[in-house]
């Protein structure tokens, strides 16, 4: 279980296809004190730790989470959003987010506000549906609040410390995110179903 409040942002130092999967070794100072079999969210998908070196962490992505993410497009260089998973007795400062990604967003606007910017992004009927204005979108990991809905997407005000702490300050027109929609929204829907 994670919050959505990113702890750091991470380098991708490799990235080695294998048989449709992905193995990662990631650079993370704050991070690194993860051991191999901790869960830790990359980019807003729940990885398990595999190894550890001198700050840096080692994730293996398998098919269906190259399928459903962004994660297979990431190259060496580029930067990732991290955060260990939660511990019992911290704060939610965030959102419950399982870093079990929901799909992709593609952004279609990113403006600047003042010291902050507006993040428009398309999403898909059946991920929107989820979405409520106020309500809470986990975006490459990062808990956010929607500040307006459309009919094709949300839109999101990002304040001067997400952009400046996350890689959602360099996200631009056509860029893809990973979304992961309220877990308490897919539950109360399962219920007033039954």
């Amino acid at each position: 279980m994670f919050t959505g409040i990113v702890r750091e942002r991470g380098r991708v130092v490799a990235a080695e296809r294998n048989g449709g999967g992905v193995h990662f070794r990631i650079e993370a100072r704050e991070t690194a004190h993860a051991a191999p079999g901790d869960s830790v969210a990359v980019s807003g998908c729940c990885l398990t730790v595999t190894a550890t070196g001198e700050g840096t962490l080692e994730f293996d992505a398998v098919p269906e989470t190259i399928a459903r993410t962004t994660l297979g497009g990431l190259e060496p260089g580029d930067g990732v959003n991290l955060e260990p998973a939660l511990r019992a007795g911290e704060p939610l400062g965030g959102h419950f987010v399982q870093g079990h990604v929901d799909g992709r967003a593609r952004a279609t606007a990113f403006e600047r506000e003042g010291d902050g910017a507006r993040l428009r992004l398309e999403l898909a009927p059946e991920l929107l549906r989820y979405c409520v204005e106020k309500g809470s979108l986990a975006v490459d990991g990062v808990s956010l609040t929607i500040a307006a809905l459309r009919d094709d997407g949300v839109e999101i005000a990002l304040v001067p410390f997400t952009l400046e702490h996350t890689t959602l300050g360099e996200l631009a027109p056509g860029d893809e995110v990973n979304v992961e929609v309220d877990l308490l929204a897919k539950y109360a829907e399962r219920l007033a179903s039954a």
